[in-house]
């Protein structure tokens, strides 16, 4: 085996070990369907809902009383969050990736998280749906 070898099939394993750690780590949010977050609205105390997209995306449409700190900006600003350590936060995005970042990056710093499970896109389509029936 060469060395080029050796090097192609070293980065393939650390890749794969950062991919199944994150998947691993993932497991522990708690994942919202658009209808399990709906009833977790109405139950008391309500979450904290976080959308974690971008200004453009957040300027597209937002659940109504979130906050928008987007996920590149999340470490810097979770300060701004302190004050609901006591409230379940929710996060979102348009697919569910981005937003699960940040859960964890927010349970690493002791929150309590969420996500809602396919974002915006799987929200919207719900509602679609929804209003069909």
């Amino acid at each position: 085996m060469t060395i080029s070898q050796l090097l192609i099939y070293g980065m393939a394993a650390l890749i794969l070990a950062f991919y199944v750690r994150r998947a691993i780590l993932s497991r522990s949010i708690r994942q919202y369907s658009p209808a399990q977050l709906e009833d977790r609205l109405q139950s008391p105390p309500p979450p904290v809902l976080l959308d974690v997209r971008t200004d453009a995306e957040h300027r597209s449409g937002a659940l109504k009383g979130s906050f928008h700190i987007p996920v590149q900006e999340l470490r810097r600003r979770a300060d701004e969050l302190a004050k609901h350590r006591d409230r379940e936060i929710i996060c979102y995005c348009q697919t569910g990736s981005r937003s699960t970042s940040a859960a964890l990056v927010l349970k690493r710093l002791g929150h309590t998280v969420g996500n809602l499970k396919g974002g915006m896109a799987e929200w919207n389509f719900s509602h679609i749906a929804g209003s069909k029936r």
